[in-house]
């Protein structure tokens, strides 16, 4: 797995923290062997969710299907980088001049 996929919650607009949970099992059973859903960190603002995967975009896709049915995609962001890198590339949300960035 070369890539590291992290997706974004914002706290204030995630309805129900206790989701996570859900959200991180469907995404187990949909990435089967594809990717690796690898846990999640937690800071006063967001919640950070992250997978680790060979092809971040097609990934995201499959994620963002997810999150559509568990109707938590309101608030999100993702980007991508190299696995140890400190570079991200934003996938979500589509606009070109969004930036992605961690704490």
């Amino acid at each position: 797995m070369d890539y590291e996929l992290v997706i974004k919650f914002w706290r204030k607009s995630l309805r129900d923290e206790a989701l996570l949970a859900t959200i991180e099992e469907e995404l187990k059973q949909v990435l089967g062997q594809s990717a690796e859903v690898d846990g999640h960190d937690v800071s006063p603002r967001e919640i950070n969710l992250f997978v680790l995967t060979p092809d971040p975009r097609p990934t995201f896709r499959r994620c963002k299907d997810v999150l559509e049915k568990l109707d938590a995609l309101q608030g999100v962001s993702a980007g991508f980088r190299l696995v140890g890198g400190a570079r991200f590339t934003a996938v979500w949300p589509l606009r070109t001049t969004r930036k992605f960035t961690l704490p």
